[in-house]
């Protein structure tokens, strides 16, 4: 049985520090979050591989505590960088983690994929940690109006776990006409297409 001082301090926020693509950014989560204590492996070798230009308006999908856009936003600066989930508390602590980072050019808003985006808006990049139960429904959903909402020449980055290897490369050649295998990990695979 835990006692009182235990769940306590399970409700205290979790606070720690990472480095990725060399911008260290502190973090602040709680549990109920993904990876709420530390960067996960998929993210961690997702972003050896990004390419961010200064200028990119960028767009990460289902963003947790937002290790993966604030990042982007820190490598895009003259770029806006916009972050969903379909999680309230991922949404509120990407929005506290921006603040805490003193990230201007990034904001997380409530959307179950790109929902709650508005139509209008396009991007250089779009990238995703995607959740290994997405469900074949929403992952079509994902992948056809991330094609759709990338600027020309724009990319969309993902990683999954290997066992969504084949079906990855399947679905983003069918929908971009291209696909490129960027890595593959012991437990994770890095996916790229380019709207051409």
């Amino acid at each position: 049985m835990l006692d009182k001082k235990q769940l306590n301090e399970y409700r205290q926020d979790i606070e720690f520090t990472a480095t990725l693509c060399e911008q260290t950014l502190n973090f602040t989560s709680t549990w109920g979050i993904f990876s709420p204590r530390e960067i996960d492996g998929g993210t961690q070798l997702l972003m050896k591989y990004l390419k961010v230009n200064e200028d990119d308006d960028c767009f990460d999908l289902g963003c947790g505590y937002g290790p993966i856009g604030l990042t982007l936003a820190k490598l895009a600066p003259k770029g806006e960088t916009l972050l969903v989930d379909k999680d309230f508390m991922a949404v509120e602590y990407s929005n506290k983690n921006a603040v805490l980072n003193n990230i201007n050019n990034a904001k997380a808003i409530l959307s179950n994929g790109f929902q709650h985006v508005d139509p209008a808006k396009r991007f250089n990049v779009i990238v995703s940690n995607v959740p290994a139960k997405v469900g074949k429904e929403m992952m079509s959903l994902m992948l056809h109006d991330a094609h759709q909402r990338l600027k020309e020449d724009g990319k969309l980055y993902l990683v999954t776990v290997n066992g969504l290897r084949q079906y990855m490369k399947r679905n983003l050649k069918e929908i971009f006409g291209n696909y490129k295998k960027i890595k593959q990990g012991k437990a994770y695979t890095i996916h790229l297409a380019s709207k051409a």
